[in-house]
């Protein structure tokens, strides 16, 4: 429940600061001009965000999901697929009010618009290869891949998140408000694996017999 619980309240935060125009948004602005620097670079990092690069990642690792729960014989094996392809559709569910709500301006980077918290392209990047983790994460035998897997995503997030705010697409309040909800995204993920998990642990399987 912790979870859930720490990245709402920082959400809430930082969405409240976004409204009320609060003390937050002048260390974010003062941090916005130390990082700014628009190069070819941080364009290719912030691209990490893409629909068209993220979602076909974690579209991969569902396919592979799905395929070796249901090779292990797991009664529920569509469930942490299905979790994870819900967390992705959330997203834009999600960002698209959110950005139309707060209707905050962008940076002096890109042209006169609004609606950029919170950054959909960090929130798309977090859920997709934080969900493509979390669900391979099980099915790897060896520690030393799964502590490659886990830096490979990490790498992922935080060089699209840099990548965002370094070619000024993004203020870092608008990064971390994503961080948040991602952070509640996969949440729900794992609990919904470890559920189905549970289950099916507590219950013989049909091509097994009772155990």
């Amino acid at each position: 429940m912790l979870l859930l619980v720490v990245p709402l309240v920082l959400f809430s935060l930082i969405t409240w600061q976004v409204l009320a125009d609060g003390p937050l948004l002048d260390l974010d602005a003062r941090l916005s001009d130390a990082l700014v620097h628009p190069d070819r670079a941080s364009e290719l990092l912030s691209d990490l965000g893409n629909v068209q690069v993220a979602v076909p990642v974690l579209a991969v690792a569902l396919a592979v999901t799905a395929w070796r729960l249901r090779a292990t014989g797991m009664d529920r094996w569509w469930l942490p697929p299905a979790a994870g392809a819900a967390a992705m559709a959330l997203v834009p569910a999600l960002v698209a009010p959110l950005k139309a709500w707060t209707d905050r301006p962008g940076t002096p980077a890109v042209p006169p618009a609004t609606g950029y918290f919170p950054s959909g392209h960090t929130a798309t990047a977090m859920v997709a290869y934080g969900t493509a983790t979390l669900l391979l994460l099980p099915l790897l035998g060896s520690p030393a891949v799964r502590r490659g897997l886990l830096a490979l995503c990490a790498l992922l997030v935080l060089g699209a998140s840099y990548g965002l705010v370094r070619r000024g697409y993004h203020w870092p309040l608008d990064v971390a408000g994503s961080w948040c909800l991602g952070a509640m995204l996969l949440t729900g993920v794992v609990l919904v694996s470890r559920s189905s998990r549970r289950t099916s642990a507590g219950t013989p399987s049909r091509r097994s017999g009772p155990s």
